[in-house]
């Protein structure tokens, strides 16, 4: 059985890397492709690095450009990959460009596609993210899901339910596999931002273009955070996206709010694990700060996992940055998720996927 893996930004990599371990040890032959739309060191090597993917077979390098380009070049690059290699099956991770690319590519060579973490909705189809994802559930041969509720999305497109597994989650396997390694590097980390565990600190990730791409969003998102660093301090790892958006647009960031480097993956664990809460957008956040069990305001309007709402710490946010300040204050003043962590969250999701193969 030969499986190859395409991953293509940071989400992706988290993703795979239980999973790739996992058919490792069942003694699979694998294949792994990197399509390169995450080619930032910052946004990819260091991911490597740090969780244990072995080096890509391949790099597709095919960077950045509009969702059209990116999805275009990913195909032109990656179907001689599946013609040579002859896969068995074909391995896709999330909801990015690449996923929905290379999940066309193999629909039309007539190659099986496994996707994991299917079923996500957010019922938002202004979000590129869910175009990708209806496309390639659509198209897969294999759905892997992490919680009930996307059974229940696939079901209503008519997805015959025989394609679904429930698995779990393998972004929770590799946070499970690496949080007493990201807990060593605290003491470190904690001196030199000279972070007062007493005060604690809110944790901020910003990147989806409805947040950072309008300048007077971004400009009242600042603002929100200037009025919740006078509550406690503000760590802000900040996204090459939105760092280019800041610059371009002269948006003043406050004193109060510490801009950062996008982290690594260990230090951001570190950083999240210890954080009295986390302000974000990311779909990935969402779910470890529920693991974590910290409280997590998430910016938007809606979610493709509300299992972290329904069981986890999530609470959505909306489209006003200033709702956030009450609900800061209200953290502050002792509120606390009354969450679980969802089933199969377990760090086995990796085992569960290789054991289908």
């Amino acid at each position: 059985m030969h499986i190859l893996h395409v991953v293509g930004a940071r989400p992706n990599f988290m993703k795979a890397a239980p999973v790739c371990q996992a058919m490792a040890e069942a003694g699979l032959r694998q294949t792994l492709v990197h399509t390169g739309q995450h080619y930032d060191d910052r946004m990819s090597a260091v991911f490597f690095d740090e969780l244990g993917l072995p080096k890509p077979d391949l790099d597709l390098e095919v960077g950045s450009g509009s969702h059209a380009a990116q999805t275009a070049e990913v195909m032109k690059r990656f179907e001689p990959v599946v013609l040579d290699r002859r896969p068995d099956w074909v391995m896709v991770y999330g909801d990015v460009n690449s996923t929905m690319a290379a999940t066309l590519v193999c629909a039309k060579l007539g190659v099986r596609v496994a996707h994991v973490e299917a079923g996500l909705r957010s019922c938002d189809r202004t979000m590129p993210e869910e175009i990708n994802r209806l496309v390639t559930d659509q198209l897969a041969d294999l759905l892997l899901t992490h919680s009930p509720e996307c059974a229940r999305n696939l079901a209503r497109e008519g997805v015959d339910a025989a394609k679904v597994q429930l698995v779990g989650n393998t972004m929770i396997d590799t946070l499970v596999r690496l949080l007493p390694k990201a807990e060593s590097l605290w003491p470190g980390l904690k001196t030199s931002l000279g972070i007062d565990e007493g005060a604690g600190y809110a944790l901020v990730t910003l990147h989806r273009p409805s947040n950072v791409d309008d300048p007077e969003r971004l400009a009242a998102i600042v603002a929100a955070l200037e009025e919740i660093a006078r509550m406690l301090p503000v760590l802000f790892p900040v996204h090459p996206r939105t760092s280019a958006q800041l610059r371009a647009h002269a948006i003043a960031v406050p004193a109060g709010v510490i801009l950062m480097e996008p982290q690594g993956y260990l230090r951001f664990s570190a950083l999240q694990a210890h954080a009295r809460l986390v302000v974000t957008d990311s779909g990935g956040v969402q779910e470890e700060t529920t693991y974590l069990q910290v409280p997590c305001l998430t910016l938007r309007a809606n979610t493709e996992r509300p299992v972290t709402i329904s069981d986890g710490t999530n609470r959505l946010m909306g489209e006003n940055p200033r709702d956030l300040i009450p609900a800061v204050s209200s953290i502050l003043a002792g509120w606390t998720p009354s969450g679980r962590r969802p089933p199969l969250w377990d760090g086995q999701a990796g085992q569960r996927i290789a054991r289908l193969f």
